[in-house]
This record gives C-alpha cells, structure tokens and sequence, in this order.
C-alpha cells in the first residue's frame, strides 16, 4: 500500500481534512512483540504524569533544535515503515512518545505544537480508546462560555493494532483529548464507526492502553556542533 498513491480507502470524510484511520496496520503477534518491549525498557525511561506515564525516544524537541538519540530497532522499524507511507512528506519520522493510560485515564485537549512536522502517527496497543476534537478556545464567538462541552466537535474510535494519521485541519486547527473514563457508549458523533468495525449505541470497555505516537522533528542539533561549542 502507499499512502501518497492509494490512501483514499482509508480516509475518515466526515471529520475534517485530513484522517487517515487504518485498522489492523501490525498483526496481534506484532502487537504483543511491541507491548513485551515496552515493558522491558528500563525503569528510568518511564516519566509518571498526571493521568499517565510515558517514554520518550529520539531525543527531547526543543525550539532550537532537538539533540538527537538513537531510536531502538523495535520502534526504528515502525518509524521506517510509516515514513514509507509518505506520511512525513518523504522525511523519516524520528522521535517517538511511549504513552500508558491505564483504565480511567486521560489526557486534557492539548495540540501538538509547531516542534514537529505537522502530521501525527499513532499505533495503538491493548486497548481501544476515543479520541476527541475541540476548537481552540479563541475561535468561538460570543457570549457562551467556553466550557469543553461546547467547543467538542467530534471523536474517532481507535482500535488496538489500527494506525492513526492526523494532518492538516486535524493537526493544525483543533484540540484533541481523551476523557478519564472507564467506558465509551459509542454515538453518531464518532465519526469512524463504518471504519472501525463498530456500530452507534455499542458500550466499550477500555483496558490498558499503549500508544505509540511516531512524528518527525523537523529541526535536530548536530552533536559534534554542540560538543564543540566552549
């Protein structure tokens, strides 16, 4: 498959440009493969935040520039096999966020950041989640207050094993979150149902979930110029 030449299938229409939600990308041997490495990285990779944990792998972005590490093979493969879709306009993705959500964790609406080129990669492992997609506080007009409700526009359901492309209006306009709950009772507002092999009205259970959000960073430090500054 290339996705520069034969993405369209796999397009999400109904939420805004652009979405790419494509099910089953590794296999449930790769998936279990990816979960036993995770949990075999060493202790002090593991960041604890509020409402989850996380690795961080390639090195730590920065405005002027990120100092770049190697990325291990088990995620250097997937970076590889991703960036030969032609998702990051023909560079190779090199930073990778680990992040961990047990049942009944989340993470606040927040956008990705100029850092990075602006598309974003995630493989999921373990568990489904729904992820949903805020406008900006600024960009309502009015009196009403600017509360999450009512600047929620839509979610998309996100399967273990499926890969998630975000770019464009996706990337650069809105917020995205996941609430803290234990559930999700699907309605007509996720809008890739069809894609994701569920049905409005379906109750899911979450687990524990494992994201693998793969992204290029576009400006990377030289390391023999930083070693060799006084």
């Amino acid at each position: 498959m290339s996705f520069t030449h034969d993405s369209n299938q796999f397009v999400v229409h109904d939420a805004l440009p652009t979405v790419h939600y494509i099910p089953d990308f590794i296999s449930e041997d790769e998936e279990s493969y990816l979960l036993q490495q995770v949990y075999k990285s060493p202790k002090t990779k593991w960041t604890q935040l509020s409402g989850r944990r996380l690795q961080n792998w390639g090195g730590l972005p920065h405005p002027k520039g990120m100092l770049a590490e190697k990325i291990p093979d088990w995620l250097q493969t997937y970076c590889e096999k991703i960036s030969s879709l032609g998702a990051f306009s023909g560079k190779t993705a090199n930073h990778v966020l680990v992040n961990e959500y047990k049942q009944g964790e989340g993470i606040m609406p927040h956008e990705d950041g100029p850092l990075y080129h602006p598309t974003v990669t995630t493989i999921s492992l373990g568990s489904h989640t729904l992820l949903d997609f805020y406008t900006p506080v600024s960009s309502l007009e009015g009196d009403a207050p600017q509360t999450e409700e009512n600047r929620y526009l839509f979610s998309l359901l996100v399967k273990p094993r499926s890969l998630l492309i975000l770019q464009d209006d996706m990337y650069q306009r809105l917020l995205h979150g996941i609430q803290a709950c234990a559930q999700d009772t699907l309605t007509d507002r996720v809008v890739n149902l069809s894609a994701a092999g569920a049905l409005p009205g379906d109750t899911l259970t979450r687990d524990t979930r494992v994201s693998l959000t793969i992204r290029h960073v576009p400006k990377v430090m030289k390391t023999k110029f930083i070693l060799g500054r006084k």
